[in-house]
């Protein structure tokens, strides 16, 4: 697989964008690394497109935006992907399969996501060499329960669904191992990008990374002069509730010192982009790892 589609696999969710005006594309771009999702599809849907790639292109370039990457979305022409590469778009994806796109994608050398909703258009996105396809539009043609049982004859076929996707159905989509990541623009929205709400972009953001990674403590009891310190850690890293139990400061419910996740592959690289490290990603999801860091002189397991 391509080393970019790896790369949103990890990410896992894939915000599909509108921009009315390019001035907000840096800033947005900013607000939903910020918030855990550090890539973005900005949609040829309007004329601003593809000027709001090339400001985030430049801005992670020139260092002023951490490693985002940014793909060019609803690309239905050629002239289109001549466009968003020289922009700087990373990846290429379309609402339907165009043979002529994709081929043209494939001859540049840049990643394309077709949109794929019957087996027809599957089996031409394998003749085409491809690993990965958009699923769209996904809630209406059928959902997770057609992408299980269309995926069956095509085991080497990974799904990106796009279309009705949003904060209550995302996790499910995603436990589903065909699944690469999902996009979907409800973390950000038109009138949130328009209206400047940089901050509650961040927010439904890290809500969406929360949700997807369904990080579970069963209890963390700690005794040390420095407990608040390691509470904050804690709840900052996986976005658990904090109490005060009066001998001990718990964050969680009750248990031992094991964090459960959706997904240890996402799971891990959202803690290394947060600067914690793992000794080695699991290799499959019944495995755990140990992460690097100890909290207060405590390891903490990913399960």
């Amino acid at each position: 697989m391509n080393t970019v589609l790896e790369e949103l696999g990890k990410i896992g969710i894939v915000p599909v964008i509108k921009i009315d005006d390019v001035e907000k594309a840096v800033p947005l771009a900013r607000a939903l690394a910020a918030g855990g999702i550090p890539c973005t599809e900005i949609t040829f849907r309007t004329a601003q497109g593809e000027e709001a790639i090339r400001r985030i292109s430049k801005a992670v370039r020139e260092g002023e935006l951490p490693e985002v990457l940014a793909g060019a979305g609803t690309v239905l022409t050629c002239d289109q992907v001549d466009r968003a590469v020289d922009a700087g778009a990373k990846f290429i994806v379309s609402p339907g399969f165009n043979p002529k796109v994709v081929a043209y994608c494939i001859k540049k050398g840049i990643p394309v996501t077709p949109g794929c909703s019957t087996p027809s258009d599957m089996e031409q996105a394998l003749e085409f060499g491809l690993d990965v396809v958009k699923f769209f539009p996904a809630e209406q043609a059928g959902g997770l329960d057609y992408i299980k049982a269309v995926s069956a004859p095509y085991p080497s076929l990974k799904f990106m669904p796009t279309g009705g996707i949003n904060a209550g159905n995302i996790a499910k989509y995603l436990a589903f191992e065909k699944v690469l990541a999902c996009g979907g623009s409800w973390m950000a929205s038109s009138d949130l990008i328009n209206a400047g709400e940089f901050e509650k972009i961040t927010a439904l953001s890290r809500e969406a990374v929360l949700n997807m990674l369904g990080f579970r403590l069963a209890h963390i009891g700690v005794n040390s002069g420095a407990e608040e310190a390691a509470v904050k850690k804690f709840a900052s890293l996986f976005g658990f509730p904090v109490k005060d139990s009066g001998g001990s400061v718990i964050a969680g419910a009750k248990g031992h010192i094991a964090i459960g996740t959706n997904n240890i592959t996402r799971a891990v690289a959202y803690l290394e982009r947060n600067g914690v490290t793992s000794n080695g990603v699991a290799l499959n999801q019944n495995d755990g790892v140990y992460l690097k860091e100890e909290i207060l002189g405590l390891k903490v397991r990913l399960v």
